[in-house]
């Protein structure tokens, strides 16, 4: 199975980055504007890209500062099934997040387009947490 791997180093603490991949809010300052989320195992989060994209993930694991783990449940076929993780770890009063979207199925050119953007709003989150200004999707 193919998977999608980010990794970078934000000058925020874990908490403040748990807290913007868990809260609407902070999912809406970096990801999609129109975002609907609850930080609770089992709740499903939904995230709209204007007309072309409607995703729905459930949230598996929280550990608060530590870990997220969502499995897509609708969206783009490549991407039902998928998981993607948020490890989180303290790094001199900084975070280091490993972001994963695995359990492709084969590495396609939807897959290659997917990696480009999951760098574009990896920036935009490590952006929104050093600075409270993200550039997510339906910002331009």
């Amino acid at each position: 199975m193919a998977a999608i791997k980010h990794y970078l180093t934000i000058d925020a603490t874990p908490e403040q980055v748990y807290k913007a991949v868990t809260e609407q809010g902070g999912l809406a300052a970096w990801w999609t504007q129109e975002t609907v989320a609850q930080p609770t195992v089992g709740a499903i989060l939904e995230f709209t890209f204007g007309d072309r994209y409607h995703d729905k993930m459930e949230v598996l694991l929280l550990e608060p500062g530590r870990r997220v783990k969502w499995r897509c449940i609708e969206g783009d076929t490549e991407w039902v099934g998928t998981e993607l993780t948020f490890d989180l770890a303290e790094k001199e009063g900084g975070t280091i997040l490993r972001f994963t979207h695995g359990g492709w199925g084969s590495e396609t050119d939807f897959f290659a387009n997917c990696n480009y953007h999951w760098g574009y709003y990896m920036r935009s989150l490590k952006l929104y947490c050093e600075t409270g200004y993200g550039t997510p999707y339906g910002a331009e």
